[in-house]
């Protein structure tokens, strides 16, 4: 990664930042405000991380690749959208040890914006890794400059 991220970068991180910010905001809201009252305890404490890392990766974002390593940020910020997916649907399916409030309860208004915010996090998340995990060739992508062919 270069000391200065595009613009097009730039932009993206900031976006993704938000959808941090609002995963972190939606799961104070389903706790009822903070500091919550969810049970069981290992529930509770699943939503206390999963806002606080989403509020580090909401800083760390827009540093990417300028101030802070490009890629563990971006894998952070996949965590942040596929834990809480993950979740929701072991919690509505199957159901969690000890916890059965949303058992069955798939169409939950929160729930529905949470797994569309996640879900566009995940997709920017997952397409900044693929392009992290190769700068050489997204640079040359960017610049439109041909590779030399694979043997």
């Amino acid at each position: 990664m270069s000391a200065h991220p595009s613009p097009t970068r730039t932009s993206v991180a900031a976006f993704a930042a938000l959808l941090c910010l609002a995963v972190s905001w939606i799961h104070v809201q389903d706790q009822g405000g903070f500091p919550g009252d969810k049970t069981p305890d290992y529930v509770g404490v699943g939503y206390y991380l999963l806002e606080v890392a989403g509020v580090i990766a909401a800083v760390l974002l827009p540093l990417a690749g300028r101030k802070v390593p490009a890629l563990p940020v971006w894998v952070l910020a996949a965590g942040i959208g596929l834990g809480p997916l993950v979740g929701y649907v072991l919690s509505r399916g199957p159901g969690l040890p000890d916890y059965s409030d949303d058992k069955g309860n798939w169409t939950e208004p929160l729930g529905l914006l949470s797994l569309a915010v996640e879900a566009v996090l995940i997709v920017i998340a997952v397409a900044m890794l693929r392009t992290a995990s190769n700068p050489v060739r997204t640079a040359a992508r960017t610049a439109r400059v041909p590779l030399p062919e694979r043997r």
